[in-house]
């Protein structure tokens, strides 16, 4: 006589892909993205990841984000946190940011150069749209806080523009 399972069979649910939000979390890790969704077979998987006050991105092998190790410095004295420094430039929108107008041209500014207002300091594509970010402030670029290519929130220090009032 056969044997009857001990369990009636029940509607055939997908079982959770470990792997798969295990890829997802690593890409958010390597984009930098705040979230990712994908869709497939009808099983929807939706990975997100809180961001601190300051709106920059936390990945888990970096160190606390109120340093900043991807930065670029000018031999200057320059404060801890860059967030507090008024002449920071904060991303305007989340996208994709770009140091200079194509790949392997120069970059619109670099670190020691002479900005003045208005002039572009870079372009963030949003949306498959490139946006140049104008300098709000005449000034000296001491810092580069961000990499070509990198992507950004909003309100992510980008760089930072001292004039000679900062310096005083």
């Amino acid at each position: 006589m056969a044997r009857k399972p001990a369990n009636p069979p029940m509607a055939k649910r997908p079982a959770i892909d470990h792997d798969a939000i295990r890829d997802l979390a690593k890409l958010l890790d390597e984009t930098g993205l705040s979230e990712i969704e994908i869709q497939r077979d009808g099983v929807s998987i939706r990975v997100a990841r809180d961001l601190n006050a300051a709106g920059t991105r936390a990945r888990p092998s970096e160190p606390p984000s109120d340093t900043f190790p991807a930065a670029i410095t000018a031999p200057a004295d320059v404060p801890v946190d860059p967030t507090q420094h008024p002449g920071l430039v904060a991303s305007p929108m989340v996208g994709v940011a770009y140091l200079g107008p194509a790949p392997g041209a120069r970059p619109f500014v670099e670190i020691g150069g002479q900005v003045k207002a208005g002039e572009t300091l870079i372009i963030i594509e949003a949306m498959k749209t490139m946006n140049q970010i104008p300098a709000p402030r005449s000034g000296t670029v001491t810092q580069i806080l961000i990499e070509d290519g990198q992507p950004v929130e909003y309100g992510e220090p980008l760089m930072i523009i001292e004039s000679a009032t900062d310096s005083e």
